[in-house]
């Protein structure tokens, strides 16, 4: 049996997650990633295939499905 490596708890679901990742600068949202997620803090693990998956596609040709702008704050 896994554990979630934050809190600990053995009991997960499986649920499509956005995350966003800053790669050279840039900041990258990918979505609909199918993760396994903690159900106590909602951690999301993604398997070695899917990782890679992410991988090749940010850094392959495949063009964004669509834009956002985001905002920026500094926490002094």
């Amino acid at each position: 049996m896994s554990t979630c490596d934050v809190c600990g708890n053995s009991t997960f679901h499986e649920q499509r997650v956005e995350e966003t990742f800053l790669i050279e600068g840039q900041l990258i949202m990918v979505e609909h990633i199918p993760a396994r997620v903690c159900d106590r803090c909602q951690d999301a693990t993604f398997d070695r295939e899917t990782v890679e998956q992410v991988r090749r596609m940010v850094h392959g040709s495949t063009r964004p499905t669509r834009q956002v702008s985001v905002d920026v704050f500094t926490l002094a």
